[in-house]
C-alpha cells in the first residue's frame, strides 16, 4: 500500500507539470486554431537558460527563472507578431503548423549548438533533498511543483474569467471574425497567448528538469508525452488540459510502477495513448470538449 501512495504522489506531481504543458498548447489553440509543435523546444530552451544563468553567470536561481520567463515570453510575442501573424493571413493553417515545427527544430538545434549534447546541472536550490513522512519520500522539487502549478493555474483562471484580456481571449477563441468586428485587438490577444505559452514552457522545463533528470537535449520530448492530455481533456478546454495532464501523469507513473512483464518493459510509455483512445471512443471530443455548433 505504501508503494501505491508513493506512486500516486509522484504521478500527481508529474501530472501537474504535464498540465502546464497542456495548458500552453490549449491557450494558443483557442486563440488561433494552431497546435504549437514548438512547445517542447521552448520548454527545453527555458530549462537551459535557467541552467546557464545560474551555473555559468552566477545569477540567483529565482532571478534566473524570472529572466528566463521574460525572455521566452518576449520571444513568443516576437515570433507571433513578426512571422506567424503575417503568414496566417495568407496561408492555410497547415502551413502555420509547419512553421511551428520549423521553430521547434531550430530551437532544439540551437540549444545543442550552444550548450552541447551533454547533461547540465540545473542549479536549483532543492537538489536531491526530500521530506520523509509515514514511510513515504516527498522530494522537495515535486512538492514545490505542485504548489507552483496550483498558483499558476489559479492565476490563469483569474486572468481568463475575471479580466478584460481573458474575455478577449475567449471571444477570439469563439469567433475571430466577430471579435474583430466588435473591436477586440485579435493580434494583441494572440501575442498574449504566445507570451503565456512561453512562460508556461519555462516553468514546465524547470520542474521536469528536477523531476526525472537534469537539463538534457531530450527534455523537449516531454511535450509529446503531455500531448495526449489536451486530446483526452478536450482540445481547446483549459479545464480539460489541467485534468488531462494530471490523469496522464498518474497513468504513466502507475503503469511504470506496476508494469506487467507480459506487456513488455516499457508499457508505461504507451499506456496514456491507450487510455486516450479509449476515452475518445466514448467521448469523441474529449472529457471536457464541446462539439462545434453547425448551422443547418
Amino acid at each position: 500500500m505504501t508503494q501505491f501512495w508513493q506512486l500516486l504522489f509522484e504521478g500527481f506531481s508529474l501530472g501537474c507539470v504535464y498540465a502546464l504543458i497542456a495548458l500552453a498548447f490549449t491557450v494558443i489553440y483557442r486563440s488561433s486554431g494552431v497546435i504549437n509543435f514548438a512547445q517542447g523546444a521552448m520548454l527545453l530552451a527555458g530549462a537551459y537558460v535557467i541552467s546557464w544563468l545560474t551555473v555559468n553567470e552566477g545569477v540567483p536561481f529565482f532571478g534566473a527563472v524570472a529572466i528566463a520567463i521574460v525572455a521566452l515570453a518576449l520571444s513568443g510575442v516576437a515570433f507571433q507578431l513578426l512571422l506567424l501573424r503575417r503568414v496566417a493571413t495568407q496561408r492555410p493553417i497547415f502551413a502555420v503548423v509547419m512553421i511551428t515545427i520549423g521553430l521547434g527544430t531550430a530551437l532544439t538545434s540551437g540549444v545543442d549548438a550552444v550548450f552541447g549534447s551533454s547533461t547540465r546541472v540545473l542549479g536549483d536550490p532543492w537538489g536531491s533533498t526530500a521530506l520523509h513522512a509515514a514511510g513515504l519520500v516527498f522530494d522537495w522539487v515535486k512538492l514545490w511543483a505542485i504548489v507552483f502549478v496550483a498558483v499558476v493555474l489559479a492565476a490563469f483562471y483569474v486572468l481568463d474569467r475575471h479580466s478584460r484580456y481573458g474575455l478577449a481571449m475567449r471571444a477570439t477563441a469563439s469567433d475571430e471574425e466577430a471579435a474583430l468586428a466588435v473591436g477586440i485587438p485579435v493580434a494583441r490577444v494572440q501575442a498574449l497567448t504566445w507570451a503565456i505559452a512561453g512562460s508556461l514552457a519555462v516553468l514546465a522545463g524547470l520542474f521536469l528538469s528536477g523531476y526525472p533528470s537534469s537539463p538534457n537535449p531530450s527534455l523537449g520530448e516531454s511535450a509529446l508525452t503531455a500531448f495526449p492530455a489536451i486530446i483526452l481533456g478536450g482540445l481547446g478546454s483549459p479545464v480539460g488540459a489541467v485534468v488531462g495532464g494530471i490523469l496522464i501523469g498518474l497513468i504513466e507513473v502507475l503503469a511504470q510502477g506496476y508494469d506487467p512483464s507480459w506487456l513488455g518493459n516499457n508499457f508505461y510509455e504507451i499506456a496514456p495513448y491507450i487510455v486516450m483512445i479509449g476515452v475518445l471512443l466514448a467521448k469523441p471530443y474529449g472529457l471536457f470538449g464541446v462539439r462545434p455548433a453547425e448551422r443547418l
